[in-house]
C-alpha cells in the first residue's frame, strides 16, 4: 500500500532514536558510567564495545520469557555487560542509566515537524519498547503534540513482536491500513511493517542499521522534517 493511496487516520511513531536522541544521550550515560573504572586492573572497554555488548543482552532478554520491565532489563543487561568486561556491578549505575533516559532530547527538528503534522490533521502516537514512568519525561519534552502513548509496559511485549503493535492498533480502533508508522529502527519496526502489513516510512539517520534485505520501507528519508514533503506529494498535506 503505497504512500499515496489512502490518507491515515494516525501517525505511529518509533521513539528513542526516532524522535529521541537515544545513542547519543545512551553513550553519553555509558561514558559517565565507565569514567568511574579508571585506574582498575582490568583494561577499560571503549563505549562502542561496551554499547554492543548491553545491546546484544537487551534484545536477547526484551525477546525471553517472562516478561519483564523496561527498567529490570536494563538493569540485567547492565549487570551482564558488566561481568562480560569484568567490571564490578553497582546498582547506582543502573538507576544512574535508567534514569538518564527520561531526560534524553529531542532531535533538534521534531517538534516542529510534530506541531506540523499535528496542525494537518493527523492523530499522533508513539508506541515504544519502554515503560510508562521512562517515557514520560521523553514525552514531557514534544511540545504536547503527542495523542497516544502506548508502551512495551501496557502491551506486556517488546517489538519486533506482533503483539504490541496488534495492541496499540486495538487502542487506537484502527486496522493496519489506517496507520502510517514512521521509525529509524529497522531491526524492531521494519520487522514488524514487513510480518504485519502496515504502511511504514523510515528515518535513516546513518546509523549504519539497514532493512531486511526482503523488506522496502514505503519511503526514506534522512531526518524527520522531510516527512510532510512526502505526505503533501501523497496529497495528504
Amino acid at each position: 500500500m503505497p504512500l499515496d493511496d489512502a490518507r491515515p487516520k494516525w501517525l505511529t511513531f518509533d521513539c528513542y532514536g526516532t524522535l529521541i536522541q537515544w545513542d547519543e544521550g545512551l553513550q553519553a550515560a555509558v561514558e559517565k558510567i565507565l569514567e568511574t573504572y579508571h585506574g582498575t586492573s582490568k583494561p577499560r572497554p571503549s563505549a562502542a564495545q561496551f554499547l554492543h555488548e548491553y545491546d546484544d543482552h537487551e534484545h536477547r532478554l526484551e525477546r525471553t520469557p517472562p516478561y519483564r520491565n523496561f527498567a529490570e532489563v536494563t538493569r540485567e543487561s547492565l549487570r551482564l555487560t558488566m561481568a562480560h568486561f569484568g567490571l564490578p556491578y553497582r546498582p547506582e549505575d543502573a538507576e544512574m542509566l535508567t534514569s538518564s533516559i527520561s531526560r534524553m532530547p529531542p532531535f533538534p527538528e521534531v517538534v516542529d515537524t510534530l506541531g506540523e503534522l499535528k496542525q494537518a490533521g493527523f492523530r499522533l502516537c508513539i508506541i515504544s519498547n519502554t515503560d510508562d514512568n521512562i517515557i514520560a519525561g521523553n514525552v514531557a519534552q514534544l511540545g504536547g503534540h503527542i495523542d497516544r502513548v502506548i508502551t512495551a509496559e501496557q502491551a506486556r511485549a517488546y517489538k519486533p513482536s506482533r503483539a504490541i503493535f496488534a495492541h496499540a492498533h486495538h487502542l487506537l480502533e484502527v486496522t493496519p491500513a489506517d496507520v502510517v508508522h514512521i521509525c529509524a529502527s529497522p531491526h524492531l519496526d521494519l520487522v514488524a511493517a514487513r510480518d504485519i502489513g502496515f504502511r511504514c516510512v523510515w528515518i535513516d539517520r546513518g546509523t549504519g542499521r539497514k532493512p531486511l534485505p526482503d523488506y522496502r520501507p514505503e519511503a526514506t528519508v534522512a531526518t524527520l522534517d522531510r516527512v510532510p514533503d512526502l505526505f503533501r506529494d501523497a496529497g495528504w498535506l
